[in-house]
Formats: structure tokens, C-alpha cells, sequence
């Protein structure tokens, strides 16, 4: 009886060349003309209701306009590309103020200041000049009389 049986070694649970146990990862092209991953042709994954996976082409996210003064971006005016400005009406483009699609509100405000305080300078250097010329006449007239 012991020379009947055989005794097979137990089955290992991983086989030496075979695929890995998860399922292999669908493939797809570039449905557009550029094959290669740049900056323009990024894609994600979408499944249809089909079932079937496409790619879904993505598009560049906008920064929106920013101030030219300090930079930051301008407030209700909407971060689109720069085709999607062309669609949209003038009122939508920028801000209804002075300056009002290129610089922000603050620095709006600091040109108006500074405006002002440089016209109020002029008035003043305008007066004082008055009062030297004033205050220069007045000595010669006095001299001329002794």
C-alpha cells in the first residue's frame, strides 16, 4: 500500500510566469491629431454609458487678468482663455470704473491720491512763490524811499 501512493507536493499559490492577478488596464489613443502628452493634448479617462472608456479631452485651466501695478487678480472679472473673452460682451469683460479690466481697485485708488496730492503740491509751491516775490519787492520799495 505505501508504495501505491504518491504523494504530490502542494500547489504553490503563485505561478512563476504568469500575468499579474489584476486585470490589465484598458488602453487608449489620442483621439486628435498631436499624439504626444503636452501641455495642450492632456486627456481624462470618461466612461460612456456604453460602458466604454474614452478619453475626454481637457481643457487648459485659466489664470484670469491680473493688475499691472501689483499683480494680484482682478475681482469680478472671469479667469476664462483668451477665445472665451472674445464671446463674452464688453460689460463682462471689466470692471465699470476707471482702469477697470487692467489694474485693481486699490491701486486705482492710490493713482487718484497720488494725483490729487501732486496738483495740491503744485498749488502750494505756486503760493509760496507768490509770497517770496511779494516779500522781495517790498524790501526794495522800502530801500528806494530812505
Amino acid at each position: 500500500l505505501k508504495a501505491s501512493i504518491i504523494r504530490t507536493p502542494p500547489p504553490t499559490l503563485e505561478p512563476r510566469h504568469s500575468p499579474s492577478v489584476s486585470a490589465m488596464v484598458q488602453r487608449l489613443a489620442y483621439r486628435r491629431h498631436s499624439r504626444y502628452n503636452t501641455k495642450s493634448n492632456k486627456v481624462r479617462l470618461l466612461r460612456t454609458p456604453g460602458g466604454r472608456l474614452t478619453s475626454l479631452v481637457v481643457k487648459k485651466k485659466a489664470k484670469g487678468p491680473a493688475c499691472g501695478d501689483c499683480g494680484k487678480r482682478i475681482i469680478g472679472v472671469p479667469a476664462l482663455r483668451p477665445q472665451e473673452y472674445r464671446r463674452l460682451k464688453k460689460r463682462e469683460r471689466r470692471v465699470n470704473r476707471a482702469y477697470g479690466g487692467s489694474r485693481c481697485a486699490k491701486c486705482v485708488r492710490t493713482r487718484i491720491v497720488r494725483a490729487f496730492l501732486i496738483e495740491e503740491q503744485k498749488c502750494v509751491k505756486q503760493v509760496l512763490a507768490e509770497k517770496m516775490t511779494v516779500t522781495k519787492d517790498e524790501p526794495k520799495k522800502k530801500g528806494g524811499k530812505n
